[in-house]
């Protein structure tokens, strides 16, 4: 288990990189083993190891979470150079004043009857451990740095990618 201070490091860091990144893809086991991934919209909210996203409660990736509970978030960023994969437990929650607070009123073209929709859940992902890829640097400062490794024969380094772990 990380140190606390190594912890609140990934979290934060973590945070920064996908907190633009309206859809993260999520990917299951299907019941025959084979991975699917869909696009999920990832819920705004304060990011402490824990991620959450509307669902329907009767949709066919919560018969996959119900089998099995790890799961797979991928979130790319192009236009910064960044991309997050995180692994985690994902759990089916009902909780009517979670999914109040969480609520924007855009999701009605998902869910017509909003709030009341009978289907209406929260997938919770709690992250057991995350890889990231960050290039912040401008595309002219990463073709230099290209360039100068392909001249000197060493390897590229044009970025930060790390592998952390929040338990």
């Amino acid at each position: 288990m990380p140190k606390a201070t190594e912890r609140q490091d990934a979290i934060q860091k973590l945070a920064s990189l996908i907190k633009d990144i309206e859809f993260a893809m999520l990917t299951t086991v299907e019941a025959n083993g084979s991975l699917r991934s869909r696009p999920m919209a990832t819920q705004k909210t304060e990011f402490d190891g824990t991620l959450w996203f509307f669902t329907r409660g009767d949709s066919p990736k919560v018969e996959e979470i119900d089998r099995q509970h790890q799961v797979n978030l991928s979130y790319a960023n192009p236009n910064k150079q960044a991309y997050v994969s995180i692994s985690g437990t994902a759990t089916l929650v009902r909780d009517a004043s979670k999914n109040k607070e969480l609520w924007n009123p855009l999701y009605k073209t998902w869910f017509p009857d909003g709030l009341d929709d009978p289907q209406l859940a929260l997938l919770e992902v709690e992250i057991d451990k995350a890889e990231y890829w960050d290039f912040p640097s401008s595309k002219v400062v990463q073709v230099v740095g290209f360039f100068k490794a392909m001249a000197t024969g060493q390897s590229y380094k044009g970025g930060e990618h790390e592998k952390v772990s929040l338990h």
